[in-house]
């Protein structure tokens, strides 16, 4: 199969056979009712590489897609594969994963009395809300950037700095298209109330994408954001990241303050 012909699982890379035959009917009953609700949400607020994603990857069949078959369309499109794991994987092991165009999703998915929220990444959240996106080439080379630059930040002790540029893009990123702000990071696709709340609620602060603000600016893991950036396109985002000197930001913003979401 695809998968184990480019994974290999004894290299310590946490990765575990996904073992589809294992989930339950109500498990996949969890999925169509997450995936049924989402895509509704998804409307007019999601970019249409989201879309076009779910649809060349046949991700709208029911049921929790079984990753070898995923694969085969995912590989051929962008050179991507995800991976099963266990959970939450170590930062060094998720950015090398993302190094070599590998996406670990979680091996389990929500309770069905838990639909709105849980606090480690299901194979919802990493399957629906990050694998559309890979379908498309410049999101898919920005994310095996991401991966060498979290490797980096890592040995210069920058990751802090490094998980806000994640957290405001990957995660949780706006995208202008057609003049309108749309969703694109995984936090928000997935997210039931915040698709809503990042597009529609007047609190939240809306800025364009600026990286040396982003690596400033905390984040909250526990509640809505308090602030979105603004992306013009992907191509500019990988542009950006590309040109960047990370390693001279992070020391140029060594002793400076870090901003509130909401100044």
């Amino acid at each position: 199969m695809l998968t184990e012909t480019i994974i290999d699982a004894k290299r310590g890379d946490w990765t575990i056979p996904q073992r589809w035959d294992h989930f339950t009917p109500a498990e996949h009953r969890v999925w169509d009712i997450l995936f049924a609700r989402q895509s509704a949400a998804l409307a007019g607020r999601a970019v249409s590489d989201f879309f076009e994603g779910l649809d060349v990857l046949s991700l709208s069949k029911p049921g929790i897609p079984e990753f070898d078959e995923l694969n085969e369309r995912l590989y051929a499109r962008t050179g991507w594969t995800v991976v099963s794991v266990p959970g939450l994987v170590t930062d060094d092991v998720f950015f090398e994963h993302l190094s070599k165009r590998r996406f670990p999703a979680g091996n389990f998915i929500r309770a069905a009395d838990s639909l709105d929220y849980i606090e480690q990444p299901d194979v919802f959240h990493d399957v629906y809300g990050h694998v559309p996106m890979l379908a498309q080439p410049a999101v898919a080379d920005f994310m095996q950037a991401m991966g060498a630059a979290g490797l980096a930040a890592m040995e210069a002790g920058a990751l802090h700095r490094l998980a806000r540029l994640y957290w405001y893009s990957v995660e949780f990123g706006l995208a202008l298209e057609g003049g309108e702000r749309r969703i694109y990071g995984a936090g928000l696709l997935s997210s039931f109330g915040e698709s809503r709340f990042a597009l529609d609620d007047s609190r939240p602060r809306r800025s364009p994408f600026d990286l040396k603000q982003v690596l400033r600016t905390r984040y909250r893991s526990d509640a809505f954001q308090e602030a979105y950036f603004v992306i013009p396109s992907f191509a500019a985002l990988l542009r950006l990241l590309e040109q960047a000197d990370l390693g001279a930001l992070y020391a140029e913003l060594e002793g400076e303050l870090d901003l509130d979401p909401t100044d």
